[in-house]
């Protein structure tokens, strides 16, 4: 890939920034207005060459994400690069309900192996296109946390917003 266009949006739980193919489709994106982490978090081979300040088609869901609807996030594009159990796993977070979040172990489960935990825990941990496919709806058994690149913070945030729980101010 040659080019892509990146934006940083404000959002409730901080800076968002996004990174899009010229197709529109989010490559990477997360929590931070430090564009180095951003595309850090993609393999070197997957990284684009040029990067270019701009708008993408992909921020007018985030906001409408942070507006109430939890849906618009949905019909975003993404374009991921991994294992064929990884695009498997990827596609299916795209699938949890909000508000309807799974344990590891139940998110193994859904992929077919249930004793594959720590996989599906890897799955999570290398999803690079966050939100937009909402690996911060998988939680460890018992309803810990577990891990988020983004942030415990923002996590919770995120689960309690989909939740319908009211921020604090």
């Amino acid at each position: 890939m040659s080019t892509a266009t990146i934006q940083t949006i404000d959002t409730p739980d901080g800076a968002f920034t996004i990174l899009a193919d010229d197709d529109g489709r989010v490559l990477v994106s997360g929590w931070t207005d430090d564009v180095e982490r951003v595309i850090g978090r993609l393999r070197a081979a997957d990284r684009p060459a040029t990067v270019r300040h701009g708008r993408t088609d992909a921020a007018a869901a985030v906001q409408a994400y942070y507006d109430g609807d939890l849906g618009a996030i949905d019909d975003v594009a993404v374009a991921q690069r991994g294992t064929p159990m990884q695009l498997i796993g990827w596609a299916a977070l795209r699938r949890i309900e909000p508000g309807h979040p799974l344990t590891y172990a139940e998110f193994a489960a859904e992929l077919g192996s249930p004793q594959a935990v720590r996989a599906a825990a890897s799955i999570c941990a290398r999803n690079a296109p966050a939100l937009f496919v909402p690996c911060h709806r998988v939680l460890r058994t018992g309803g810990a946390l577990g891990g988020f690149a983004w942030g415990l913070d923002v996590k919770r945030r995120l689960l309690d917003r989909e939740a319908g729980v009211p921020a604090l101010v």
